[in-house]
């Protein structure tokens, strides 16, 4: 895309070095300019939004504050970081973004110089920035660190294990808060911004410590001196919690006044030891659609600026799995009120709304805490409730110790629905769900479950559902194949598969998603097919039926070969002793890239051209 003289000051800034060469005046005039560049390239194409809209001032006064990329800034998740990715030499390539061999959805190592850690997970920025903080000072090294996390990536615990560590080892490291779930009331802002430019001059913090040394040596007067301040703090600004974790806790203040941050980021930037800047903003923040509906606008196909609402899909008569997903848990809970919903932060996502509308006690939205949910889905199963935790298959890998240690060691009666489960499509290796049939099938008490369609789908949660102890569904992103789905709350047996195509030479099991380019591929080349529905149980009955009868065997899963449903049959096979040609088709032993989902699959072969491929060459 050029940029064109609409952007007077932009078009002339491709790097950050750039932007310093400017008056300081001419910053919220960039920061303007940003913005409506920001709205152009995200509304042809599409993704994250709101969140953009709400850090552009912030991004603009960090890169002109800070000497990046020689201080570095680690973004939390990542979803803000557009307008840093504008700032830092991809302006041009920003209609890419999220597309295969585009732009990267989230911060890549890998893709800038500027991207000093890669995220896309929640609650990493203050850990890598204090490891980076640590390591660079241990080089005699003078870099300044800057951690940018928001008030929902906060609520993780690793963010406080982070403060808590860099509290102790008094690392010079700047934590930020974008805070955009609250704002400065207009009759106490101004009071808040000169608390702020007390807070963060160099007299304030020279006094403070000068004052700590002297006062030390006197530890009644000190003591008192101490609560002194933070109880006059505390009357002023929300920081004694940070400042109990060692951190010098400065704001809140407005985070769209680009003057104002410039000022306080010049102030603190030579501070040393760990300090918390808390920094108030607006999701959404210059496009007034996006201001009345953050959420809405979070992640946005491409669209009309023009216009005040998103296009509407055009309707389907096939619901997605997440749909699928919500719609049982619903009419589950009318039947049993002894289920409980949990969620990390994922109501919208893994679609829990109408569950949290209808069943509002018995609904549970724990933050960004993946290792809490799960946990307090054990708790809650020993009191004899039946907890289903809806979670994304790439967030349950945070909790896996959990898993294994509070819910499977003590064979706890948990269902996990693991929505986003293989390739997920524009939001890249960060988010795909590559890994859960090999570490689900390795834990002793688990069934593991995945579905062909839709119907099998429902079927397979009321089965996970009754069973007792803890059982995974995992199912794709969008739509199946668009099996009728029965409104009972049958289940299926478990550890059982069943035939779908009969053939003779070829047998093909398939798992999940991928079964219906099998059963396709399968036809073509005239091959039994099967739906083996179950990764844990195995359906041994039927594999060596179809050992016995076949010359090969070739198994077909969304999900890493290595470990997953194929390597069990593998093993299967070696320990009846039968020797018998098996081809594994699955996802490679690399990170598949960002892409539509359709174009990820077949460019791993996991479409009907790529299953015939890898099984004629075999066979060959």
């Amino acid at each position: 895309m050029n940029v064109t003289q609409d952007y007077p000051l932009l078009k002339d800034i491709n790097l950050p070095s750039d932007l310093r060469q400017l008056d300081k005046k001419q910053l919220p005039q960039v920061a303007k300019e940003l913005r409506e560049f920001l709205t152009q390239t995200v509304s042809i194409s599409g993704g994250h939004f709101s969140a953009g809209l709400g850090t552009v001032e912030l991004t603009v006064a960090l890169h002109y504050v800070f000497n990046t990329p020689e201080d570095q800034l680690v973004w939390d998740v990542g979803h803000q970081a557009y307008p840093h990715k504008i700032l830092t030499g991809r302006k041009d390539r920003m209609p890419t973004i999220r597309t295969y061999g585009g732009v990267s959805a989230f911060p890549k190592r890998a893709e800038s110089e500027y991207d000093a850690f890669g995220v896309g997970h929640s609650s990493t920025s203050i850990s890598a920035a204090l490891g980076m903080a640590i390591a660079s000072q241990l080089r005699g090294e003078h870099k300044k660190m800057v951690a940018i996390i928001g008030d929902g990536s906060i609520t993780g615990g690793m963010a406080y294990e982070a403060m808590n560590h860099a509290g102790d080892v008094n690392a010079d490291l700047l934590v930020i808060l974008n805070d955009n779930d609250m704002s400065i009331s207009p009759n106490v802002g101004a009071m808040n911004n000169y608390l702020t430019k007390v807070l963060s001059s160099k007299l304030y913090s020279s006094v403070r410590e000068e004052s700590k040394k002297v006062l030390s040596g006197m530890p009644s007067v000190w003591e008192l001196a101490r609560k002194t301040e933070e109880h006059v703090k505390g009357m002023i600004v929300p920081g004694t919690l940070f400042e109990e974790l060692g951190f010098n806790y400065i704001g809140p203040i407005d985070g769209h006044d680009v003057d104002m941050l410039v000022s306080t980021l010049e102030n603190i930037k030579d501070l040393k030891g760990p300090v918390f800047l808390h920094v108030v903003t607006k999701k959404g923040k210059g496009y007034a659609p996006a201001e009345k509906d953050p959420l809405a606008y979070h992640g946005v196909p491409a669209f009309n600026p023009c216009k005040d609402s998103l296009p509407k899909a055009a309707p389907s008569p096939h619901p997605t799995y997440t749909q699928v997903f919500g719609s049982w848990l619903c009419d589950m809970a009318e039947q049993d009120e002894r289920l409980l919903g949990i969620t990390p932060a994922m109501r919208e996502g893994s679609g829990l709304v109408e569950f949290s509308q209808r069943f509002p006690k018995r609904y549970f939205d724990v933050a960004i805490a993946e290792q809490h949910a799960v946990t307090l889905a054990a708790g809650q199963a020993c009191q004899g409730a039946k907890p289903v935790v809806a979670i994304y298959s790439t967030f349950l890998q945070r909790a896996y110790d959990q898993l294994i240690h509070d819910v499977a060691l003590q064979n706890l009666d948990v269902l996990f629905a693991l929505d986003r489960a293989g390739l997920v499509g524009p939001d890249g290796p960060t988010h795909a769900g590559s890994f859960d049939l090999s570490y689900l099938r390795c834990i002793p008490n688990m069934v593991v479950m995945a579905p062909a369609d839709e119907n099998e789908c429902r079927q397979m949660l009321t089965t996970g559902y009754h069973y007792e102890g803890p059982a995974a569904v995992r199912y794709p992103r969008g739509k199946g194949p668009g099996a009728a789905i029965e409104c009972n709350l049958d289940g299926v047996e478990i550890g059982k598969g069943e035939i779908r195509h009969q053939g003779g030479r070829i047998a093909i099991l398939a798992w999940g998603a991928p079964f219906s380019a099998a059963l396709e591929a399968g036809k073509q080349l005239g091959a039994t097919v099967a739906n083996m529905r179950f990764v844990k149980p195995l359906d041994q009955d039927l594999i060596l039926d179809l050992a016995k009868s076949h010359d090969v065997i070739v198994t077909v899963e969304e999900n890493v070969v290595a470990g997953g449903a194929g390597s069990a049959v593998n093993e299967f096979l070696h320990a009846q002793r039968i020797l018998l040609p098996v081809l594994n088709i699955g996802l490679p032993d690399e990170y598949v890239e960002q892409g539509s989902r359709e174009e990820l699959l077949g460019l791993v072969g996991l479409d009907v051209k790529g299953i015939l491929a890898r099984i004629e060459a075999f066979c060959a």
